[in-house]
């Protein structure tokens, strides 16, 4: 078991930056496939970053080159740092956790989720 909680959030002008962080809780973090996914209103939720205990990434295509996930597994966390925010980027963002391959998929742990709004 795992228990994530997000941080970071807030409101930022188009062309902006934020950095989110999910802190874990327990002993194992370094087992665990990491990810940020976002839900904007009206819309489904969707994977934005991922990063494998081997620090191996993935971004979605709409804000790669502007989004950065990192992990400190000697902190329990993992990052989201977001630049060239825009205002489609606005969504409430959610960590999630999973063991096991893949990254695209079947994450068992979510943190509570944090807004991020971009003015334009």
């Amino acid at each position: 078991q795992v228990q994530l909680v997000e941080s970071g959030g807030g409101l930022v002008q188009a062309g902006g930056s934020l950095r989110l962080s999910c802190a874990a809780s327990g002993r194992t973090f370094s087992r665990y496939a990491m990810a940020w996914f976002r839900q904007a209103p009206g819309k489904q939720r969707e994977l934005v970053a991922a990063i494998t205990t081997g620090s191996v990434t993935i971004y979605a295509e709409s804000v790669k080159g502007r989004f950065t996930i990192s992990r400190d597994n000697a902190k329990n966390t993992v990052y989201l740092q977001m630049n060239s925010l825009k205002p489609d980027d606005t969504a409430v963002y959610y960590c999630a956790a999973k063991l096991g391959p893949g990254l695209y998929s079947d994450y068992a742990y979510w943190g509570q989720g944090t807004q991020v709004t971009v003015s334009s």
